[in-house]
């Protein structure tokens, strides 16, 4: 039987608007664009029929699908989930120096090297490792229509998992706060339905 597999980033931050490095060791609330998001989310998806929320264990995600959990929809958070660990660099601002290492650690992830870590932190490979551990759930549980609330590069490394994209792909999943992606699974594949939508926002540039 089909099944759809809805996996959404989460909402903005005060550290996402400042430009500030927020991993799996920064537990921050959504802010009140955050907030806006995900009303907006919740406002266009409210009636469809979720079977259970997946969150990570970070506040930010389980705020941003408030409305579904309040609902009374099953309500599932997983460490799994979590974003990747930025190690040293995260409390910390963009600097020139910061991003020229960031952008030599992308370089080495395209390039193949997945088992790459920033300071201190995770490396892709780590992560899709736990994400490996809750694919099984994920996948052959019997709820048919289920929602995924997470983070951005965690969110990337997933999809190139249900995908069967090679990690160093991952950057081609772009993503937005609240940002939609959704996996369709048919049994013997996954296809990709939609990609970074953003339509709930109804261009509103408050949102963006």
């Amino acid at each position: 039987m089909m099944k759809k597999i809805w996996i959404l980033r989460h909402g903005q931050t005060d550290f996402n608007l400042k430009g500030v490095v927020q991993g799996s060791g920064i537990d921050a609330p959504i802010n009140t664009t955050g907030v806006k998001q995900a009303q907006a989310f919740y406002k266009e998806y409210q009636d469809e029929p979720f079977e259970k929320v997946y969150t990570s264990a970070l506040l930010r995600t389980r705020q941003t699908v408030s409305g579904f959990i309040e609902k009374g929809i099953p309500h599932v958070s997983l460490e799994e989930l979590n974003e990747i660990s930025w190690g040293s660099r995260e409390g910390k601002s963009f600097t020139p120096e910061a991003n020229a290492y960031y952008h030599n650690m992308l370089h080495e992830w395209a390039s193949g090297n997945v088992d790459y870590a920033i300071e201190g932190g995770e490396s892709p490979r780590h992560v899709a490792a736990r994400l490996q551990r809750i694919l099984p759930e994920i996948i052959q549980g019997e709820e048919r229509n289920i929602l995924i609330c997470m983070h951005g590069r965690a969110m990337r490394i997933l999809l190139c998992l249900l995908l069967n994209y090679p990690l160093r792909c991952m950057d081609y999943f772009e993503h937005h706060n609240v940002g939609l992606y959704q996996v369709i699974h048919t049994g013997s594949l996954n296809r990709l339905a939609l990609y970074n939508d953003i339509r709930h926002f109804d261009q509103d540039l408050d949102l963006m």
